[in-house]
């Protein structure tokens, strides 16, 4: 066995493989850029090397770095990790070369199943189905155009190099086909330095299945069971489960014989992954192999109880493996989530920025793999992805809700992500049915939002969240304020029911509370429905609120703004205004359809203390991302931007106290308002 391994990677797949390394007793080494120099994988590391500025061509894609840093910290082998090097033959040969081990299959294997067209040719030759198409790269776009036509369309154009869906196209009509191509063969040309395309028939509505298999250095090789990985935008893949609702065991068991079958033919040892799209008539074809380990990797461990990490390094050591087929044993449901530094209203966009609150989600039967924490900052630099949360159960339905309520409690501020997003898959009804296709999203998702109506009582148990959050807020305010003021009035008075009008388009709900912060039992009444409701102990609460309602526990995740609270359950995200009664007799007057000039000013929502100012003048920031922290009745509480825009003038620094609308920032006016101005 190896005394230390030498990860060259970064982020939550290197911590994952970090973990495995300490439990075995391994020596792990982190690499490290200059944007990574505090990153969770440098810390949890026994030693790092620094490798270089933060683009990855000149850090974490350099090989010649990456095995002097091995060689000088007296690695035997090197862990590749996914994404960067991990699929790079040349890297695989350089580390061996060096006498070190490449915890991943042969370079001769590498090279061979990364090439579209080999590995198409390869899967045949092992009697693997394949989709129909054209299997030599097409030359000139005339030649290309009459072969199209002789598959047929709708047809899909795919890279003969590299994966991750770039450089993908679906031609549904002749016409469409030369621009496609041209511009399919200019991505791939920027993405993996080489523009040779092939043709296939395209699926509708296809399932992507595929088959993790792990192979020793002795000719031993086992299948582990089937994952649906249907759920994807741009072809990446955003929400993973094992097994498939769709597969029985005989068609598993067949697609496992075949898929070892090709890394037999190959050669190939250590862990892959063969990928099948299905039909909706359980036809699968052949996909690609990935010659490395999954992101998705997690819920297999979860339904297996085996570690994949600890098996490749046991493979790469040279043991041979230490299960046979029939010992692969499986016991329950895992679901997973991708969860990215990206914003699904602007077609899943990348998002930068430091994440300025973070609070993982808690549960049974909960994993959470993740390499970022508050304070860390996600640049330009490298992939989107931040974490995946993961969630086991007995059954589907049970890994679905689990899952469902972990990202109802996963909290990151400061950056805009996917969370909410993949909630809302979740919570979809299509999805809870297992009637998946890759069109998914496309089907049943717009800028990001489900196209079905939000659940109606999904939006009240929101709505009550709100106003006991409110209404507790508010009764801490004058509590503290009781000793500047004489007492009126008798203190054992009973307790009155509160009447609020709760307004989030298109719905008004007229609540009333019945119940006492400090017994902590409520009976609240929407529009006339009563719910028993039993809260926390809000003196230590902050942004995550766990409520029983109607003896059911909901774990709601909660932002501040004055009289309006931003809510975010189930996939849904809603921003409450709450009103008293004589409030609402006003505010219903107004016109608010029509939405409101921009207020380009900051107010502070409560008296308190400053305790952190994590903007300057001349930032750009988003809205809801989190820019002044303050402390208030020892609650602490994140300010967010109320919109896009550009910091003209921060007004407040850490330690100073402040009152209730007092201005804390002021925006620089957009250019349609400068516009507006100019003219009057």
């Amino acid at each position: 066995m190896f005394d230390k391994i030498l990860i060259a990677n970064r982020g939550e797949i290197a911590v994952r493989i970090i973990r495995t390394c300490k439990r075995l007793g391994i020596g792990a080494v982190a690499v490290y850029s200059e944007a990574d120099s505090r990153s969770a994988h440098v810390r949890e590391a026994d030693e790092s090397v620094f490798i270089g500025p933060p683009p990855a061509g000149e850090s974490y894609l350099s090989k010649e770095k990456l095995i002097a840093a091995a060689r000088a910290c007296g690695c035997q082998a090197v862990h590749p990790g996914y994404g960067f090097l991990s699929e790079n033959a040349e890297f695989a040969r350089m580390v061996t070369d060096e006498g070190l081990a490449f915890v991943g299959p042969p370079s001769s294997a590498i090279a061979l199943l990364g090439d579209k067209i080999a590995s198409k040719a390869l899967a045949l030759q092992a009697g693997l189905p394949v989709v129909p198409g054209h299997a030599e790269p097409v030359s000139d776009a005339e030649e290309a155009q009459a072969i199209a036509e002789r598959i047929g369309f709708p047809l899909l154009l795919k890279p003969a190099a590299g994966g991750g869906g770039r450089g993908m196209r679906v031609i549904s009509r002749p016409e469409d086909f030369a621009s496609a191509l041209s511009q399919c063969r200019a991505e791939t040309r920027k993405a993996f330095a080489d523009d040779k395309i092939f043709m296939e028939k395209f699926i509708s509505r296809p399932r992507h299945i595929e088959i993790q298999i792990m192979a020793d250095q002795h000719g031993n090789l086992v299948y582990f069971p089937e994952r649906e990985c249907s759920i994807q935008r741009r072809y990446q893949k955003v929400i993973e489960e094992t097994p498939s609702p769709a597969i029985d065991r005989s068609l598993w068991q067949r697609m496992g014989r075949l898929a070892c079958s090709l890394a037999a033919e190959a050669g190939y040892a250590n862990a892959g992954t063969v990928e099948f799209i299905m039909d909706q008539q359980q036809e699968f074809y052949f996909l690609e192999m990935n010659t490395r380990l999954q992101v998705e990797h997690p819920i297999t461990e979860m339904v297996t109880s085996l570690d994949l990490v600890e098996l490749q390094i046991l493979v790469a050591a040279g043991d041979p493996l230490p299960l046979k087929q029939e010992e692969v044993r499986t016991r329950g449901w895992a679901i997973e989530a991708r969860i990215c530094a990206e914003d699904p209203a602007r077609d899943f966009s990348p998002t930068t920025g430091m994440i300025t609150r973070y609070a993982l989600p808690r549960g049974e039967n909960v994993r959470v793999d993740s390499g970022i924490g508050a304070g860390s900052v996600i640049n330009i630099y490298y992939d989107s992805l931040l974490a995946k949360v993961a969630a086991w159960g007995e059954n589907r339905e049970a890994a679905r809700t689990a899952l469902i309520r972990a990202l109802n409690g996963y909290h990151i501020e400061g950056v805009i992500t996917n969370v909410d997003f993949a909630n809302a898959v979740l919570d979809h009804p299509i999805f809870a049915r297992g009637d998946l296709s890759t069109d998914f999203i496309e089907q049943n998702f717009e800028e990001g939002k489900s196209k079905r109506l939000p659940n109606p009582e999904h939006v009240r148990s929101m709505a009550i969240a709100s106003v006991l959050v409110y209404h507790t807020r508010q009764s801490l305010v004058r509590e503290s304020l009781k000793p500047m003021t004489p007492v009126v009035g008798s203190s054992s008075q009973a307790k009155k029911p509160r009447d609020y009008v709760v307004r989030v388009n298109p719905y008004v709900f007229n609540i009333r509370l019945d119940g006492d912060r400090k017994s902590r039992e409520w009976r609240i009444f929407v529009d006339g429905n009563a719910y028993e409701v039993i809260t926390p102990d809000f003196e230590y609460y902050r942004r995550r609120l766990v409520l029983k309602i109607d003896g059911q526990s909901h774990m709601f995740r909660l932002q501040y703004r004055e009289n309006h609270i931003q809510v975010a359950f189930c996939g849904l995200v809603c921003t409450f205004e709450i009103y008293s009664p004589a409030e609402w007799k006003l505010a219903r007057y107004m016109r608010q359809d029509k939405e409101e000039g921009r207020d380009n000013t900051l107010k502070c929502p409560m008296p308190g203390l400053i305790t952190a100012v994590y903007v300057k003048e001349g930032d750009y920031v988003r809205k809801g991302q989190e820019i002044i922290r303050m402390e208030s009745m020892k609650m602490e509480t994140g300010i967010p931007a109320p919109h896009d825009g550009l910091i003209e003038k921060v007004l407040v620094v850490s330690g100073q106290a402040v009152e209730v609308d007092e201005t804390l920032a002021i925006f620089a006016a957009s250019r349609a308002e400068e516009s507006e101005a100019d003219s009057l």
